[in-house]
C-alpha cells in the first residue's frame, strides 16, 4: 500500500491511511483552501470531538454544534459554516445507504464505474472530485475494482494531474504546476 503523503504530518497522514471516513471527508474539503489544510481537517475534527471520528455521531449531531466545532480556531475550512453543513449530510447519507461504514463505499463496488456512480451519488462530490477519488484510492490505496482506472479518467493515467498523484512535497508540486499551467491556459483560452 502507498503512502498518504498530504499534510506534512506524520499522526495526521496516518489518520487518512487508517480511517476511511478521515480520507473521506478530507477529500470532500479539498476545495478553495490548500490540500494540506484540507487533509489535516479530519485529525483536527477527531481531536475536537473527544478523539473519536465517527459517522454516526457526526451524523447524530446537532448542525449547530458541529458548525461549531469546525469554526473553532483555527478553523477547519476557510467556510466552516458550510462544509461542517456538508460533512453533516455526508456522514448522514453513509448512516442511511452503508449503515454507517464508509468503506463499504468502495469495499461493496463491483467495478470502476460503480464505484464512481457511488461516490458521484455523495453529497458535495461532483463529477471531478469523484474521478479524483477513484484515482486517490486506486493509485494510492490499492482499493479500487477492476476498472477504476477508466473511471478515473485523466485522474487515472500515469502523471501528476490531482491528489491522487501525491506521495510527498515533490509530487505535491509537480501536481501544483499542473493545475498552475491548466488554469493559466484557461485564461488565455478566456482572453482570446
Amino acid at each position: 500500500m502507498a503512502t498518504i503523503a498530504f499534510t506534512g504530518k506524520p499522526a495526521a497522514d496516518e489518520l487518512l491511511s487508517t480511517e476511511p471516513l478521515a480520507l473521506l471527508v478530507g477529500m470532500l474539503l479539498d476545495q478553495q483552501v490548500p490540500m494540506e489544510w484540507a487533509f489535516e481537517a479530519p485529525a483536527l475534527l477527531k481531536e475536537r470531538l473527544g478523539g473519536r471520528l465517527d459517522c454516526g455521531e457526526i451524523a447524530a449531531m446537532d448542525p449547530d454544534k458541529l458548525r461549531a466545532v469546525f469554526s473553532e480556531r483555527p478553523a477547519l475550512h476557510r467556510y466552516p459554516g458550510s462544509m461542517a453543513e456538508r460533512v453533516h449530510a455526508l456522514c448522514r447519507d453513509i448512516v442511511e445507504r452503508f449503515d454507517g461504514r464508509t468503506e463499504a463505499i468502495w469495499t461493496g463496488a463491483t467495478t470502476g464505474d460503480d464505484l464512481l456512480a457511488r461516490l458521484k451519488s455523495l453529497p458535495g462530490f461532483g463529477d471531478q472530485k469523484a474521478r479524483i477519488f477513484v484515482a486517490l484510492l486506486g493509485k494510492r490505496l490499492g482499493a479500487a475494482p477492476s476498472g477504476w482506472e477508466k473511471a478515473a479518467g485523466l485522474y487515472g493515467e500515469p502523471g501528476y494531474y490531482s491528489v491522487a498523484d501525491v506521495d510527498g512535497p515533490e509530487a505535491l508540486a509537480k501536481v501544483r504546476e499542473y493545475k498552475r499551467q491548466k488554469k493559466a491556459a484557461a485564461k488565455a483560452a478566456k482572453d482570446s
